[in-house]
Formats: C-alpha cells, structure tokens, sequence
C-alpha cells in the first residue's frame, strides 16, 4: 500500500535491489529517509535522451526557418546549434557520469559555483518545464481539435494532465516505459521521412522529383545572409531544449555510470542526422519560397514540412499521420517536464532550497508532494491561457524558453569549475568515468554561444525600439539574476573554493563501484 503524503518510506536493500536505491537523505531530526529509486535502463536513457530534443521545433517550425533563411541558412544554424548542444552535453555527462543525482546541474552549480548560483539554477529549471507542461497542455487541446472539433480543448488538455501525472506517479521506471514508447513513435516518424525523402529525391517516389535543384543558387540557399543565420540560430536553440533531461535520469538510472557516458556518445549523432538530415530533404523537395513553410503552429499541420512531403509522395493521410505523431511529441515533452521538474523540486528540497515535503517519497520513490506541485502549475497555466490571460500567459513562456538557455550557460559554468577543483584535489582526468574531450575549450565555446543566443532572444525589437516586446523577450534575464543576488544577500553564501568543492557521489554507486573492483 502506498503510504499517504507525508509518510516516509525506507525500503531496505536486499540483493538485486540493493542497486535500485539512490540518495538516502535525512530530514530534519527524523530517523527515516527519503530515496529515489534507479529503475531506469540503457534503452529508457538512450531514448529520453534523444527524443527529449524532437518536437514541434522539428515537425513544425523547421519550415518557417528555411523560409526565412533559405535550406542553407537553415542548416548552418542548426549545425551551429548542434556543435553548441554537443558541448554541452559532454560538459553535463562528465559530471553525471561522476555524480549521478536527481538535481543534476542544480546540485552542480551549488556544489562547484555557490550555493546562491544553484538556488537560481534549479528555480529557473522547475519554472522553465513546469511552464512548458502547461504550453504543451494547450497544444495538445489544439492538436485533438483536428479530430473532435466539438470537443473543447481544455477538456482533452485535463485528461492529458490526469494521464501524465498518473504515469508519473507510478513509478521512474513507468515513466521512462511511457517516454521510451513516446520518443520511438517520433524517431520512427523521422527515420520514416528521411527514407521517402531520399527515394524522392531520386525519383523513386512520388512525382516530378527536383533533385538538388533548390540548392544551385547561392542567394537563394543563404536567403538573407548572417542576419537570417542568427535569427535561425535562436529558433533551433529552442527546438533542441531537452536534451539535458538525460542528465536529470541519470540520478535514477541503473548503472549511471556505465549507461550516461553511452547516452551521451550517441544521442548527438542521432539528433543531428535527424535534425540536419531532415532539413537537407525539406530544402530539397520545397522551395524556400513554398508558402506553406511560414506556419509554424500546432493548429496548421497540413502545413507542417513533413505533412507536405509525405503528401507529395502519395500518402493520402498525410496530415493525419503528422496530427498523431505531433500529438505523440506533445505529450512526451509534458510527460518529460513533468519528470524534470519534479526531481528537480525534489533535490532543491533536499540542499534546503525548497520547502521539505517536496523532498519526501512514497514507497515506489516517487516525490508526489513535488509532483502535484508542478501538475498545479501546469493546470493553472492552461486554465490562464483558456479563460483569456493571453498576454500574461505568452510572458510566462517567454521567460521559460529563456530560463532553458540560462540553465544551459549554468551547465558550462558549473563543468569548467568541477574539473578544475577536480584537478586541484589531487585527482586525474583518467579516474573520471566519461571525460569531455574539448575541456576547457568546449565549455568556454558553449557559454559564448549562449551568451550570443540569450543577448539575441529579440533583436529586432530591440533595434525597432519596441520595449514592451523587449521586457517580454528578455524578462527571464533579471528575474535568474534577482534569484541569485537575493540568495546571496540573505544566505552570505560565497563561491565554492576548488579545495572545498564535494566531489562525492551518493552512496549506492560508490559501494557499486567498490563492489566491482574488488
């Protein structure tokens, strides 16, 4: 029986469970403690983190940006995007690797900058998906209303609601199950365009096949030049947020320090076939100037590139197909942020940054009491947009995609300090278990591009003069920056010293590790 809210589990480790457990933490002066448990394997890493990156940034929003920017100016920005999200995650799978918590690069940041750095890194974190739940919610009552226009949408969106909070309750292992079905659906739906876009490329399908025609002329390819690149540049930083959760599931995966590093080897790879592969075919079977590229919401499917070439190759039900399969997109970023966000209350909960019952559990590991916190954000945040908080509402979103990008430069910051104090504490690069092999290039490179994308989140409205625009563009800015000056005004926390910094991992995976050496 699940113990009510409140009630603190301990399940004891016996035998082939014993590697289950992960962060035993005490709270307050009581004896029983709190844990996650590691039910995640290889294939649930693998695929959240890969499907974390495809959406409606793929499915939807690549057409818009090859209109603005021609397929070559498209491309040029998703490729600088990828070499920026590589660095990334090669900085977040060092420290994963070597520390596997639930609060990633929260506890990251605490551990390896200041404990002030860290308060407003894992605040921005909680805020940015808990958001993102409620913006997917809307969609997904946009997208039903394709098939049942009777139906309101808020309807569908509190039955979506009730189904994610549901799975996540169940366990960390139901979710990854749930993920790893979602993102299959979404992969196979890529891997599926990729091949009719070839064998239409070649004539093979479809009619009247233009080849690389669309690619022959240089103004044409490079529509706009460097201002349209950068602009590109800032739309697929957006598409490609999520790529961080396998660092998230890495405080629940089984044997973290084997399966992280593999997530982390592929998972770019894969993300730029899919991203860089389908955008090549995009620009080669339509025109840049295709008017149908300029939609970019989930309401214009048949719209949607990959709608208009699985069209164009004779399949009847196109639209249908990609109105499932953006559906299917929706409720794995809802499923995913409310996974994030939750382990991400959890651990701010147990460094004493969140009030304490959201780092309790119940006796399958699940923080409820956090999980409920952040399914109420999302209910209000559709509810708001439903009942005509428009403007309020695309303020929230504004800063949540800007929190993902202040979170990411956190990630930089915090992996050039850790392997600094890592040095300086006597250790080497060889004991770590995966090592970013462009240190301290990598993460220096990935926090400048970050700081280019955040700096150009809208400026075209800062040069038009637009301020209401830009306060809305940029309002996520101040609010990390008051969060962190705050925390440190009352806290009088400092930066970390290399000297001091904890290196430790929870207990479980260094008994693993000794138990394996010896």
């Amino acid at each position: 029986m699940t113990p009510p809210i409140g009630t603190l589990a301990e399940i004891k480790p016996d035998g082939a469970e014993a590697s289950s457990l992960a962060i035993r933490t005490k709270l307050g002066s009581g004896e029983p403690t709190n844990e996650l448990k590691r039910g995640l394997n290889h294939r649930h890493l693998q695929m959240i983190a890969i499907g974390g990156a495809i959406g409606t940034g793929l499915f939807v929003a690549s057409g818009s940006t090859i209109s603005q920017a021609g397929p070559g100016g498209a491309l040029a920005g998703y490729a600088l995007v990828g070499l920026m999200v590589f660095l990334l995650m090669q900085s977040l799978g060092e420290m994963s690797a070597k520390i596997p918590v639930a609060g990633s690069f929260q506890s990251f940041a605490t551990r390896f900058v200041s404990p002030s750095f860290g308060f407003a890194i894992g605040w921005n974190y909680w805020f940015n998906w808990a958001i993102t739940v409620a913006a997917e919610l809307v969609a997904a009552g946009i997208i039903m209303d394709f098939w049942f226009p009777g139906v309101p949408g808020w309807v569908w969106a509190g039955i979506f609601l009730l189904v994610l909070t549901g799975l996540n309750a169940l366990s960390a292992k139901s979710f990854g199950e749930s993920e790893f079905w979602l993102s299959l659906i979404k992969v196979s739906a890529v891997v599926l365009f990729l091949i009719a876009g070839v064998l239409m490329i070649f004539g093979i399908l479809g009619d009247n096949s233009p080849g690389l025609s669309n690619w022959q002329n240089r103004d044409d390819v490079f529509h706009g030049g460097w201002v349209s690149i950068i602009s590109v540049f800032m739309v697929a930083g957006f598409s490609f947020q999520g790529t961080e959760l396998v660092g998230v599931a890495a405080g629940e995966a089984k044997n973290p320090r084997r399966e992280v590093p593999k997530a982390i080897r592929t998972v770019f790879w894969r993300i730029m076939l899919f991203y860089i592969g389908a955008i090549f075919i995009i620009g080669c079977l339509i025109p840049f100037t295709d008017p149908s590229l300029l939609a970019s919401g989930e309401s214009e499917i048949a719209s949607s590139p990959f709608a208009l070439v699985f069209s164009r190759a004779g399949i009847a039900f196109a639209a249908a197909l990609m109105n499932a399969v953006i559906l299917t997109a929706i409720l794995s970023a809802g499923n995913s942020g409310l996974y994030a966000s939750t382990r991400m209350l959890y651990a701010m909960a147990h460094d004493g940054m969140a009030p304490k019952i959201f780092g309790r559990t119940n006796a399958r590991g699940v923080p409820i009491a956090a999980l409920l916190a952040t399914a109420a954000v999302g209910l209000f945040g559709f509810l708001s947009a439903i009942v005509g908080q428009g403007a309020a509402y695309s303020w929230l979103l504004n800063m949540s995609g800007l929190c993902g990008f202040i979170v990411w430069a956190g990630i930089a910051v915090s992996h050039y300090r850790f392997r600094r104090g890592f040095l300086a504490q006597g250790n080497r690069v060889s004991d770590l278990p995966y090592k970013a092999s462009l240190f301290p290039i990598g993460p220096l490179l990935a926090f400048a591009l970050l700081i280019l994308v955040i700096a150009g989140q809208n400026y075209e409205a800062v040069l038009a003069g637009r301020s209401v625009e830009v306060l809305s563009s940029y309002i996520g800015l101040p609010v990390f920056v008051v969060l962190w000056l705050g925390h440190r005004h009352i806290t009088k926390s400092k930066v970390v010293p290399l000297l001091e910094m904890d290196l430790t991992a929870p207990k479980d995976v260094e008994e693993e590790l000794r138990a394996a050496t010896q």
